[in-house]
């Protein structure tokens, strides 16, 4: 049976206590904290190790924020290495009249099963929105499954018991 956690009434109900707006137009609700509504008696202690590390772990929102942590700039780094060794670019004169396509970096957490950090993920990603077709490209790629492949190959594990495994490939190339 799934645990579920439960829902408990507010302390108080004073309209006073609700989220408000200060001058700088930022909305605050820092008055509804939520461990006064939810309760995680009924948690697992894996959900519950899961859920304390979400507000643990700051997630950058730009390279100068990564770069400030030793883990994230690790991870940077890790990703530049991976990109430079599997030859993902090359450096080129950019013709006359053409803009470069920008890049952005965006940061996620891995997680263990038992919900402890698995990894900091830091990735390059091309802000493809700016690139117009057959003027800055010709053809796109996704290495993804697709769906049919996926469910013949679960059908066939399911009728050949086979185990099945999940992994996750680093800078796959």
């Amino acid at each position: 049976m799934e645990q579920q956690a439960s829902l408990e009434q507010p302390q108080e109900s004073n309209p006073s206590s609700r989220s408000s707006e200060d001058p700088s137009g930022v909305r605050s609700c820092r008055k509804h904290l939520i461990y006064t509504f939810v309760s995680f008696e009924k948690l697992s202690p894996k959900f519950k190790t899961f859920v304390a590390n979400l507000d643990n772990i700051q997630v950058p929102n730009n390279i100068q924020e990564a770069l400030g942590s030793p883990e994230w700039k690790s991870a940077v780094y890790e990703e530049i290495h991976a990109l430079e060794k599997n030859g993902t670019w090359e450096i080129s004169e950019l013709p006359a009249e053409k803009r470069p396509v920008g890049c952005k970096w965006i940061f996620t957490v891995k997680y263990n099963e038992d919900g402890s950090v698995n990894r900091f993920k830091a990735r390059l990603v091309a802000k493809g929105f700016t690139q117009s077709y057959r003027i800055d490209y010709e053809e796109t790629f996704a290495p993804v499954a697709k769906l049919n492949t996926v469910r013949v190959l679960l059908s066939l594990a399911a009728n050949l018991d086979w185990p099945l495994h999940q992994l996750d490939v680093k800078n796959a190339s």
